[in-house]
């Protein structure tokens, strides 16, 4: 039987092996996971990616089991409600982004129908990217697409999203395929 080879940045922790297994790179087009990733990435910012797995489902729980239409509708009271959380990140900047990032991502899905189209509307043709990286070493940080989104997100007010956390998000959904060619996952 042949051993199982994964991308080297998921190690041998179980929560990063089952990410990097059954969701990283897997394309994805149900806006309510891309909001979750949405909210997920933005709290990364500046952490590392296991950090924010850890504490998943406590993000789940806090932010509306990720619906954005409820975590738009937030008031004051409760982002103070989520700051005195400890299973979360608990910055208030990225806290009030979150609520802040809802009401631009609802915007959206109403401009383009949804936010899956607003985000292929980047990529050539509608179509995740295929990297065909020969080692996950060479993993880029960033992109051509991911610029062009992060801009025009940040240009319509979204906070805690440029081109490199704009690039882990086109990863994780599988906007863009970078798993390694020798990676059995691919």
């Amino acid at each position: 039987m042949d051993e199982i080879q994964r991308c080297h940045w998921c190690g041998s922790d179980e929560l990063y092996t089952k990410y990097h297994d059954e969701e990283w790179g897997k394309e994805v087009h149900d806006d309510k996971i891309l909001f979750e990733f949405l909210i997920l990435e933005a709290a990364q910012a500046g952490l590392s990616w296991i950090t924010i797995l850890r504490k998943r489902e406590n993000y789940r729980r806090l932010f509306a089991n990720f619906d954005a239409e409820k975590v738009a509708a937030f008031t004051q009271e409760d982002i103070e409600r989520i700051l005195l959380d400890v299973g979360i990140i608990r910055n208030r900047l990225k806290v009030v982004a979150a609520v802040n990032n809802a009401k631009l991502f609802l915007g959206i899905q109403k401009e383009f129908g949804s936010f899956d189209g607003y985000l292929y509307s980047f990529t050539p043709n509608g179509k995740p990217i295929d990297n065909k990286l020969t080692d996950s070493k060479l993993t880029p940080a960033t992109s051509q697409i991911s610029d062009a989104i992060a801009k025009d997100m940040k240009n319509r007010g979204f906070k805690f999203f440029g081109s490199t956390i704009c690039y882990a998000y086109m990863q994780a959904t599988g906007m863009v395929n970078d798993h390694a060619l020798d990676c059995s996952f691919r």
